[in-house]
């Protein structure tokens, strides 16, 4: 055991003869290093990304409100009447009246 960890300190597993197995695991394991690291970065560039979507569609959530609150407001007839009076123009006093109109059979 405590011969191996000196090999393995001193380096001799990398240039003895049979070191080409160990290159190729060595190699092996590189690359899979490099695969997780990338999926990693891609994973998190994904929630950044994510998290950015969230925060716009409840800012334009909150404008969509803000802009049916005001149009509610703009609707509503003592508004209307306010707009219409700084025009000139005022509600009718003389209520309307339903015309009838009888069938000739």
């Amino acid at each position: 055991m405590k011969k191996n960890i000196y090999r393995i300190l001193k380096g001799t597993f990398l240039v003895s003869d049979d070191a080409f197995k160990n290159w190729r695991f060595i190699i092996f394991v590189s690359v899979l290093a490099i695969v997780m690291i990338a999926s990693s970065h891609s994973a998190d560039k994904k929630v950044y990304e994510i998290a950015r979507l969230k925060n716009e569609v409840n800012e334009m959530r909150s404008a969509f409100i803000d802009g049916r609150s005001r149009l509610m407001k703009l609707k509503m007839e003592s508004a209307v009447i306010n707009v219409m009076k700084d025009k000139g123009i005022a509600p009718s006093v003389i209520p309307p009246k339903k015309i009838r109109i009888k069938s000739q059979n």
